[in-house]
């Protein structure tokens, strides 16, 4: 099945390691960067987090802040919000789709607040649909400009994800969570 890109990525973007002090030090190159899936990172450290809560089971897309993201298939609006805890995801967008017969759902988050404008749980959304764009610190949970997306096998309660799990939850997290290049394509080895 061929997806629509949830991000126009140029072929050169960073490939980030978040596990280390040498790793977050490498010299930057572009603009775009990848934050990798199923990572033990070191940058957890607000409250938010527990101290415990490092695993990260999304794929950052790194962008500056206003570059606009898109639906990678036919679904629909699940629901939205803003997540406001220093660290969590600010704006956040959650859609549903059904792949392989089931249900999937995708967690878009550190967005812009005016991507939420104009949107409804229920609303369709059609591939390559201009869904919104990734904000600024100030507004999106305090973050470096990226998106973070990450699949759910599971119903989401609200508009939020664990978007990092603990060491003791990483194999169900692997499951209900599956790796986002299943729908972004071969972004990095």
């Amino acid at each position: 099945m061929t997806f629509h890109p949830v991000i126009h990525f140029p072929s050169d973007a960073d490939l980030l390691d978040l596990s280390s002090e040498e790793g977050m030090q490498r010299p930057r190159t572009s603009p775009f960067s990848i934050g990798r899936y199923d990572e033990a990172r070191i940058i957890y450290t607000q409250a938010l987090f527990g101290g415990v809560r490092n695993i990260h089971v999304g794929v950052d897309l790194g962008a500056p802040a206003g570059t606009p993201f898109y639906a990678f298939m036919p679904g629909t609006i699940f629901c939205l919000g803003i997540n406001e805890a220093p660290g969590d995801y600010g704006p956040t967008l959650i859609t549903e789709h059904v792949l392989d017969g089931g249900p999937l759902w995708a967690l878009h988050g550190h967005l812009s607040v005016h991507s939420l404008e104009g949107k409804h749980p229920g609303q369709a959304v059609q591939a390559g649909e201009e869904l919104g764009w990734i904000g600024e610190e100030r507004e999106n949970g305090g973050w470096p400009p990226h998106l973070h997306f990450q699949l759910s096998r599971r119903r989401p309660e609200t508009h939020d994800l664990p978007g990092a799990v603990s060491k003791d939850e990483r194999a169900q997290a692997l499951i209900d969570y599956p790796d986002p290049r299943l729908v972004l394509g071969p972004l990095y080895p």
